[in-house]
């Protein structure tokens, strides 16, 4: 019998809450409009103003290639692996 596992998706609040702990007080300037709007959303399905969230996730990664590490990439997989 094959096992399933279904894997929890977390809220992007709560994701945008660890990249604020993480990141620290150097968010680098392009990223910050976008991980505030992350605090406010809950799924890449949601809006925030007329913008998608799917598109706020992409544009933060774009603009968060200053922030490195373990954290960091584990994070931005998780977030690569919501917008697919």
């Amino acid at each position: 019998m094959k096992k399933t596992t279904t894997k929890k998706v977390r809220p992007l609040c709560e994701i945008a809450k660890e990249i604020r702990s993480d990141w620290g007080s150097k968010i680098y300037f392009g990223a910050k409009p976008y991980l505030s709007a992350m605090m406010s959303l809950n799924s890449v399905d949601d809006k925030y103003g007329l913008d998608d969230a799917r598109s706020i996730v992409n544009y933060f990664l774009a603009n968060a290639s200053t922030w490195r590490g373990e954290v960091a990439k584990r994070v931005k997989a998780e977030l690569k692996a919501m917008i697919k």
